[in-house]
């Protein structure tokens, strides 16, 4: 299936460009596969997978050798030119199919109701319309379509969600590439229109402190058959 212009003009094709950011995520994104035991959420995350999927802000590729062989195709969006070239480089690695795309989650450069499936890995904090980001994923998915999400948001108690609030109104953002920590997901997804299947709670990491960034959800959500 061929690929199209974005819908929207609004969207340039390197939407984000945080390269200071891209370069610090570049390698902390790969000590934390071990470190921090993202390699097994990943695992988790893609386990089960078939068909063709989309991956929203594929980030430098650190999904693609997770993606099981009943995948036939995987079309991963990525919007930062230097975590895309990245990623570009794991594609070649990769045992399935995958074809690194420009473009933002918000004006998604494909045909509507292609895919099997679609993934979102720590996206969601970073996108600038999560309504919008999200409604263009139903769009690409087919009725009744798997969405599988791994991501980090509001969680703790009063002190840490003003503490989330704070940092988000203040440094968080302009240091993490648009990142927000007070974002919720769950609730983001439900009033999207997605049906919630079963989903769980993760402490990334699982030991020593909680931070501002270790409150995770992991789970899955369907297209509904309109």
């Amino acid at each position: 299936m061929p690929l199209l212009p974005a819908r929207s003009g609004k969207v340039p094709r390197d939407a984000v460009h945080h390269p200071l950011f891209a370069r610090y995520y570049a390698r902390a994104s790969v000590s934390a596969e071990t470190r921090m035991g993202m390699g097994r959420v990943r695992e988790r995350l893609l386990g089960g997978l078939s068909g063709r999927v989309i991956e929203i802000g594929a980030g430098n590729g650190l999904n693609f050798g997770h993606y099981p062989g009943t995948v036939s195709e995987v079309v991963a969006i990525e919007p930062e030119r230097r975590l895309r070239q990245l990623a570009v480089e794991a594609a070649l690695r990769a045992e399935v199919p995958v074809d690194v795309v420009p473009g933002a989650a918000e004006a998604v450069p494909v045909k509507s109701e292609g895919f099997d499936a679609a993934v979102v890995s720590l996206v969601l904090c970073s996108v600038r319309d999560v309504p919008r980001a999200l409604a263009e994923l139903r769009r690409v998915l087919r009725p009744g379509g798997e969405l599988r999400f791994f991501e980090h948001g509001r969680g703790g108690g009063r002190v840490m969600v003003f503490g989330q609030r704070a940092l988000d109104r203040t440094v968080w953002p302009v240091l993490a590439g648009g990142c927000h920590l007070s974002r919720e997901p769950v609730r983001a997804l439900r009033d999207a229109g997605f049906e919630l299947g079963p989903y769980r709670q993760v402490l990334m990491p699982a030991e020593g402190p909680a931070l501002p960034t270790s409150y995770c959800v992991l789970g899955t959500a369907w297209r509904p058959f309109d």
